[in-house]
């Protein structure tokens, strides 16, 4: 007979009847789901905030010390690796799979696909980017690839857009429009270097939602992002030589240059993978608009960067078609 402090039926209490076993268990479970969703929505806050703080600290970097756009891809990821893989190999199934995937030729090919399309092409992309134009516009513009993913999406499918996703497409397009020209069509309101990467920047974000996701169902995110960063950081570097391209670094400098490493980096991409597994992929995006919010926020206070009335509306269009795609 179960009691309340040993001596009080608990069937008799207001004369409600005790839960069954199946249904306790069933209480005990959407609590438990209820938690993990809250857990995966600060993830997903926490982890598009430092990615937007981290394209901020990044454009100081660039301006401030004349830091290269590539030397600070290849810094960024010949050290974040090492930490993407110490945190596969804290648990006994991380190790697991990092033995095995090192072993396996077709798997290493995968991973070799990811580190140059998806890794080494956002990287490069998204500084180049920010170098070009402001964290705040870089960020808006590779939300773009939100698009892509979505044509991606329709092909394999074989289905047409929705109403809401043609809207989105509407949106994101006179959006576009508004960055790229200010409202006047006579004359672009970005340098041509800016929109082009910018441009880049969206297919590079598509390549990212779209080629790592068999791979790490299989092999795990901690394992095959520290491998895809490890590939992608040794070609650059071979290919770019930053050795001969050192930027003069004080304390500050370096400083922020950890903070681009472990929080806008590793700690973003652990936390908003953790957030997707957590709280879902749709919840994901759409808390993910949080990125280019925080850096425009931080792009106004900390650099000075002001935005006109037309940047502004179509940063709006842009990430209203997050919200209607995702």
């Amino acid at each position: 007979m179960a009691t309340v402090n040993g001596d009080v039926d608990v069937s008799q209490v207001k004369g409600t009847p005790l839960p069954s076993g199946q249904e306790a268990g069933t209480v005990e479970k959407a609590a438990r789901d209820r938690a993990r969703i809250r857990r995966g929505i600060v993830c997903t806050l926490l982890g598009g905030a430092l990615w937007g703080l981290n394209g901020t600290v990044s454009k100081f970097l660039m301006d401030t010390y004349g830091m290269e756009p590539l030397w600070l891809v290849c810094v960024r990821e010949l050290t974040v690796c090492w930490l993407f893989l110490a945190a596969a190999a804290a648990s006994a199934d991380g190790r697991s799979k990092l033995r095995a995937v090192t072993h396996d030729a077709r798997g290493m090919l995968e991973i070799l696909a990811v580190a140059l399309g998806a890794v080494l092409f956002s990287q490069v992309a998204y500084l180049q980017a920010i170098n070009w134009t402001s964290s705040a516009t870089a960020t808006i513009m590779q939300s773009l690839g939100m698009l892509l993913v979505l044509a991606y999406v329709c092909l394999i499918m074989r289905r047409r857009p929705r109403r809401r996703e043609v809207l989105g497409i509407a949106l994101a397009l006179v959006g576009t429009f508004l960055v790229a020209t200010g409202g006047n069509p006579a004359e672009l309101a970005l340098p041509l270097g800016g929109l082009v990467w910018g441009l880049v920047c969206a297919v590079s974000s598509a390549c990212l939602s779209i080629l790592p996701a068999k791979p790490m169902a299989k092999w795990g995110n901690f394992v095959v992002n520290g491998l895809a960063f490890l590939a992608s950081g040794v070609i650059l570097t071979l290919a770019y030589r930053p050795w001969e391209h050192m930027p003069a670094l004080d304390g500050l400098a370096l400083a922020l240059l950890a903070f681009c490493i472990l929080g806008g980096t590793f700690g973003s991409y652990a936390l908003y993978l953790q957030g997707v597994h957590d709280a879902g992929s749709m919840r994901a995006s759409l808390l993910g608009t949080i990125e280019p919010i925080t850096a425009t926020i931080t792009t106004v206070l900390m650099l000075g960067t002001t935005f006109s009335p037309a940047d502004l509306v179509g940063f709006a269009m842009i990430l209203a078609m997050v919200y209607l795609t995702a």
